[in-house]
């Protein structure tokens, strides 16, 4: 998938080394095609990580993308410095004015707050009232999906006793759904949170339709009825050393965190791990924009 950008993202340059196609605004400009719209509201502290993993994710599809990075204007960024997010993000008063035929709302290092402590909740309250309906389809993701679950559906966040982190299998809930067409019968996701749901809760309602849970992980992939919401509580974006990089970090820090499951080689920190949940991130948003953006979207929809 071409993904149109600006040019000179830091992302760009990572993307082409991997021969990702990545298209400049003039060369989209000369396409008779409308492209995909959509938005990523990056409530990550590593901005430029996050827009690389997920842009990564998008391009692997023949349709053409066009991104819009959101911030949000009610909390002051302390990783990203102001000029990064002037100069490749648009505010959420931007993102009101106009639709989306996709949107992504990641996940964001918060989940031990209450919803309301969290400074721009009610900025994000209004961006998930707006994308129901002015975006075709939307993706939250790990605290993300809380948020959209607690503020969509009234589904309460649960503590665990200890940070879930590493990698867990999972298996499918329905048959023939579109989002995890291909999928393998079990599939691998990496999860990294202190929070979780509780299955009955999400069955009491008649909107929601749980597609994926694991022994481990509970559940894992949700989606509303009418396929315009899907949550995912892991992070299938992620790098293959990402989950090493927030051990790291966290015991730096001095938190007693556990060794992310079933990913460091026999459990060994000096021990390189490897990917192999990638084929299955790139099929989950292959399908998603695939089967739920753009054979979806009605052409007039924006």
């Amino acid at each position: 998938m071409p993904i149109k950008v600006k040019s000179d993202l830091p992302a760009v340059r990572t993307l082409e080394k991997e021969n990702i196609f990545v298209m400049t605004e003039k060369r989209a400009a000369n396409q008779d095609i409308r492209p995909l719209k959509i938005a990523i509201v990056n409530l990550m502290p590593t901005k430029e990580v996050t827009e690389t993993q997920l842009l990564r994710l998008l391009g692997n599809s023949p349709l053409q993308v066009e991104i819009s990075l959101v911030r949000m204007e009610d909390h002051e960024s302390k990783n990203t410095d102001t000029s990064y997010l002037d100069k490749f993000y648009i505010p959420s008063s931007e993102l009101f004015k106009n639709k989306y035929d996709g949107m992504i709302i990641t996940g964001a290092p918060v989940e031990q707050l209450e919803f309301e402590q969290v400074d721009y909740w009610n900025e994000l309250c209004s961006i998930m009232d707006y994308a129901k309906t002015n975006v075709f389809s939307t993706l939250y993701v790990c605290w993300g999906s809380f948020a959209g679950l607690y503020h969509l559906y009234g589904i309460q966040k649960q503590g665990l006793a200890k940070k879930l982190s590493g990698i867990f299998m999972n298996h499918r809930c329905t048959e023939a759904e579109p989002l995890l067409r291909g999928f393998d019968d079990t599939f691998p996701i990496p999860q990294s949170r202190h929070t979780t749901l509780r299955k009955e809760d999400v069955l009491k309602n008649p909107n929601l339709t749980i597609l994926a849970e694991g022994a481990e992980a509970g559940v894992s992939i949700i989606k509303s009825n009418d396929n315009r919401e899907i949550f995912m509580t892991g992070h299938l974006e992620y790098d293959t050393e990402t989950l090493a990089c927030e051990y790291f970090r966290d015991i730096d820090k001095g938190m007693d965190v556990p060794l992310p499951k079933n990913y460091f080689p026999l459990n060994n920190v000096d021990r390189m791990p490897s990917s192999y949940w990638r084929s299955t991130a790139h099929l989950f948003y292959s399908n998603w924009l695939n089967y739920y953006v753009y054979q979806a979207t009605p052409y007039n929809f924006i």
